[in-house]
């Protein structure tokens, strides 16, 4: 398959190799509601086994240089869309700031997955709800850059997610930009029954301390549990000057966790999802303290 090329099957239309970013957005823009991008490919190739149809042109996006680039500025990091997370977790490790980044995108799924699987695409999948890369990057205050063939705009990592269901055709996710600051950062998951299941639920944790361990600043970010990672923002305020101290974070977390409604499964139920988030909570934290 070359850069440029398109290739024909019985299953898709077209898999257009877009060689440059403004190719791709050509292609998406005149492809409209029958194109979409394909970076890793992870979510999907399996969409026959979630009885969903395949879209009739695709637009690899793998090979553009911008998409795959990691740059660590002195006031931020940036990366592409077509980042995997097993070269995420690489570029970040020794970055302690950024420890619940490269814990969600190293401990993600299994190792292959990790090598194919982009964190763009782990933010654009609306039907994803177990992505590990979106509850870290909310609570490292992330934004994103969304460009189409005209224009591009740059948003919050918040009003990405409230408005990603209800972007035109041919706009496309292009760049994850994080702030850097000095904080404390964990991140705690519970797999289903093993390593490389998905997780019953996440929590991604960055907090500022003073010397004597009072919380001066704290973001915290649940995923997993229900079919939109969001802020915990009660739990948030509630924890502010307070120690942080992993146990009494934990018992504050279980005060404030029927706020959330569980997401159903044929793997567990609702409540079990909720149930788990002070364990949770109190691990991030701990992780967090020891950091």
């Amino acid at each position: 398959m070359t850069a440029g090329s398109q290739v024909q099957d019985d299953r898709t239309a077209s898999i257009y190799v877009a060689p440059s970013l403004p190719a791709a957005l050509d292609a998406l823009a005149d492809y409209g509601p029958a194109g979409a991008p394909f970076a890793g490919g992870t979510w999907i190739m399996r969409s026959p086994i979630r009885h969903e149809p395949l879209r009739p042109h695709y637009v690899a996006i793998g090979k553009i240089p911008e998409l795959s680039a990691i740059r660590i500025g002195k006031d931020a990091i940036e990366f592409g869309a077509a980042v995997t997370h097993a070269a995420l977790a690489a570029a970040l490790a020794g970055l302690p700031e950024f420890a619940v980044l490269a814990a969600a995108a190293g401990s993600s799924a299994n190792p292959a997955i990790r090598a194919l699987a982009t964190v763009g695409g782990n933010l654009s999948a609306t039907d994803f709800y177990a992505a590990d890369c979106v509850p870290a990057l909310l609570c490292l205050d992330a934004a994103v850059e969304i460009a189409s063939r005209d224009a591009s705009e740059r948003m919050s990592l918040v009003d990405f997610l409230e408005r990603r269901s209800t972007f035109l055709p041919g706009r496309l996710l292009t760049r994850i930009i994080v702030p850097r600051t000095e904080r404390r950062t964990a991140h705690a998951r519970l797999p289903l029954r093993k390593s490389g299941d998905y997780p019953v639920a996440i929590v991604s944790l960055s907090v500022n301390v003073d010397t004597a361990s009072h919380i001066q600043a704290v973001r915290i970010a649940v995923g997993s549990v229900e079919q939109t990672p969001r802020r915990w923002g009660r739990l948030e305020a509630a924890l502010l000057g307070a120690v942080l101290d992993p146990a009494r974070v934990a018992d504050m977390a279980a005060e404030l966790a029927a706020e959330f409604t569980g997401r159903d499964s044929v793997e567990v139920p609702p409540w079990y999802r909720v149930s788990v988030l002070p364990s949770l909570v109190r691990r991030a934290a701990a992780t967090a303290l020891a950091n």
